[in-house]
């Protein structure tokens, strides 16, 4: 074969195994397996709702205040003679426990000497009343006619009757006197400070020690006019008795590490809004504060100590409680209906809180409610659920609602 005619053969040759090879190929391949178009519907978290009995709480805080706090002084003079082994700076004492005794010596002269003319003025009185007696007779005898209040002695008669009961007076004073050396508690308390000791003189109304009760403490609660129509609050008019309120709170407090918390009530409301923070104050009271209760370890609610505060407000009955990152407006939520299309839906709310929002109207029990944020959402979008994309199944809003802590 000649130069000329391989050039012009070569080139179909290799063409024609070319298309033997391709025909090959073909014939040889597999089949193509052929897959359902992807569904890119955005996924999104929703929560299945449950009607449910919710309670309010409002969230204050205040300082723990002693119910009486007062300055014990002596109503005499004298020098400290004995101090109680609990007269000291934090020491707990009871209603009437001799706290702090005075030198009673002169006083004890004074009562002695007010006998002796107690006896005196006793004496006279009985001699004026028989002199009075023989004169009353004497002057019938005479026929004197009329009574005559200086003939028959009456008139000495009351001045000694007179001097007897100013002895009897000075007499009580006297023992009165010499009962003040001893100063007793007023109430069952706690010595805030000592001011005296062994030894000192101590003048009346010159404070010996600054005491506070213990039988309860008070804690001022101020609540903010938003949150006045969850709680329960009596209102007080002229001429009627303070109504006890009975709500509960808790008061919780950090102290030495731990979490510890006391059971108490509201006992009344303040007579006047503050004109600075526009907030009415409520008086909670927590019984025996120093008293061991329950547990290993109970902590004391000490006076002074910083707490928060949770009031149990009101209970709705077949409210929905659902996250609050479910809302998107201040009244409107996006549900997800049976055909996983997104629903918008205008609600009653009865509150929002820190965590958590109370639906009153709007809902049903089932309903599916969207907690997750697109970019773009429209009424009657296509989306993809947690159970359908092999999540974990929905979160029940109920059990949420066990641990809100609203504020």
């Amino acid at each position: 074969m000649t130069e000329k005619r391989l050039k012009i053969v070569l080139p179909f040759a290799i063409l024609a195994v070319g298309a033997v090879v391709a025909v090959a190929l073909i014939k040889s391949r597999s089949p193509v397996e052929t897959r359902p178009a992807k569904d890119y519907a955005p996924l999104v978290r929703v929560v299945t709702v449950e009607p449910t009995d919710h309670q309010f709480k409002v969230t204050t805080h205040g300082t723990v205040k002693p119910r009486t706090e007062t300055a014990l002084v002596p109503e005499v003079a004298g020098r400290v003679v004995s101090i109680a082994p609990s007269f000291a700076d934090g020491g707990f004492f009871e209603k009437g426990d001799v706290l702090v005794r005075l030198d009673s010596r002169d006083y004890e002269l004074a009562v002695v000497s007010a006998r002796g003319v107690v006896a005196q003025a006793k004496v006279r009185a009985e001699l004026e009343e028989a002199q009075a007696e023989v004169a009353r007779e004497e002057w019938k005898t005479l026929g004197g006619g009329k009574d005559s209040p200086l003939a028959t002695r009456e008139l000495q008669v009351q001045e000694a009757l007179a001097a007897l009961a100013a002895a009897e007076a000075a007499l009580e004073k006297a023992q009165r006197d010499l009962d003040r050396t001893r100063i007793r508690a007023p109430f069952a308390g706690r010595v805030r400070q000592k001011m005296v000791d062994v030894g000192q003189y101590v003048s009346p109304g010159i404070a010996v020690a600054h005491i506070f009760a213990v039988d309860y403490v008070e804690v001022r609660l101020p609540i903010p006019d938003s949150d006045l129509a969850f709680l329960d609050l009596p209102v007080n008019y002229r001429g009627e008795h303070a109504q006890q309120t009975g709500l509960e709170v808790t008061l919780y407090a950090d102290f030495a590490g731990d979490r510890h918390s006391w059971s108490g009530r509201i006992v009344r409301v303040e007579g006047e809004i503050d004109p600075v923070s526009r907030m009415v104050h409520a008086i909670a009271q927590v019984d025996d504060p120093y008293g061991r209760g329950e547990g290993e370890d109970p902590m004391p609610l000490a006076i002074g100590l910083f707490v928060d505060a949770e009031i149990s407000g009101r209970v709705i009955k077949d409210a929905f409680v659902i996250p609050r990152s479910a809302m998107r407006d201040d009244d409107q939520i996006i549900v997800v209906d049976d055909d996983n299309r997104l629903r918008f839906r205008d609600v009653r709310v009865g509150r929002i809180g820190r965590e958590n929002a109370v639906i009153l109207g709007g809902l049903r029990a089932g309903d599916r409610v969207c907690v997750s944020l697109l970019e773009a959402m429209t009424d009657g979008m296509k989306v993809r659920t947690g159970s359908d994309a092999g999540a974990p199944p929905d979160t029940s809003a109920t059990a949420a609602a066990e641990t809100e802590n609203e504020r």
